[in-house]
């Protein structure tokens, strides 16, 4: 948050502040917006969900998103570091979401934000919510000894009342997989995009993510959690996986299926051939082919 606030732990601002960024971002902070009309929409990843005047977008860090402002858009934007949120948790960001709800009830509207719209269009709940921000910008301003804790207290009550408002579908998320699903077609997007992509050498971190709507670092994350792999070595994995098949298919040149496996030098594919297989890839096809049947 140092560059929009002075205080690295809390932040809220609004229009007169200064605009919201103009395309998908991320960041390392936590990040409630309040939209207070007219309606606009929240794009999450790969999702895009409506957001209406009266609505609340919750954000986790390091999650690429964007919320685009009309002119006359109207907003609140509320910026908190984890340990500001969570003095007692202490885990990598990116691991926030595997956290159980019963060990930090304040991250279910952050953890189900693409499944769910937070609107609380009952005039008393709205009420509630304004005073809340009244209180926060009050508090914010005058930052003396003791105003951290009531500061944290208002964000708690913010998050408490939008939890209670979404008791049941929040508690019906929270008993699904649907997290893990999630995790898994971002995982398909990025595999796809390989499988497109595989022949060129240009193949690259930063363009698969864009590809599954994640951020690099993200994406790094999610590869090492669920296949063990960086974004390196799985593509340096198919690509070996892909010259074995061609090796074996037919007798086209060693230079033609480097170049066809996304290597634009024969002499470094044949190093990390037979770094992976233990031999060059003319020993490869040569062994395979003397396999008696």
């Amino acid at each position: 948050m140092a560059q929009r606030s002075a205080q690295l732990d809390f932040d809220i601002r609004d229009k007169a502040d200064g605009p919201t960024a103009s395309s998908p971002h991320r960041h390392e902070y936590f990040q409630i917006q309040i939209n207070l009309g007219p309606e606009t929409c929240h794009h999450l990843g790969a999702v895009v969900r409506p957001l209406p005047p009266r609505a609340l977008a919750f954000v986790l860090p390091q999650r690429l998103h964007w919320i685009p402002q009309p002119p006359q858009g109207h907003f609140v934007l509320i910026n908190f570091s984890q340990d500001f949120l969570l003095p007692h948790l202490h885990c990598d960001p990116l691991d926030l979401e595997d956290i159980a709800l019963g060990e930090a009830l304040e991250l279910a509207p952050f953890r189900f934000q693409e499944h769910l719209d937070f609107v609380l269009s009952d005039d008393a709940a709205f009420a509630a919510l304004m005073q809340l921000l009244t209180r926060m910008r009050t508090l914010a301003a005058q930052r003396e000894w003791g105003v951290e804790l009531q500061l944290r207290g208002c964000l708690l009550q913010l998050i408490g009342l939008v939890c209670s408002r979404y008791q049941q579908p929040l508690q019906q998320l929270g008993s699904s997989q649907v997290q893990r699903l999630g995790r898994r077609d971002a995982l398909g997007r990025v595999q796809k995009y390989i499988r497109a992509h595989l022949a060129e050498p240009g193949l690259n971190l930063k363009a698969a993510a864009a590809a599954a709507f994640l951020s690099p670092n993200y994406l790094t994350h999610l590869l090492r959690k669920e296949t063990g792999l960086s974004f390196t070595d799985l593509v340096l994995e198919r690509r070996m996986r892909l010259a074995c098949t061609q090796l074996l298919q037919g007798d086209k040149a060693i230079s033609h299926i480097a170049w066809a496996c996304g290597f634009a030098d024969e002499a470094y594919f044949s190093r990390c051939f037979r770094k992976s297989q233990g031999m060059s890839p003319t020993q490869f096809r040569k062994s395979r082919h003397s396999e008696p049947p």
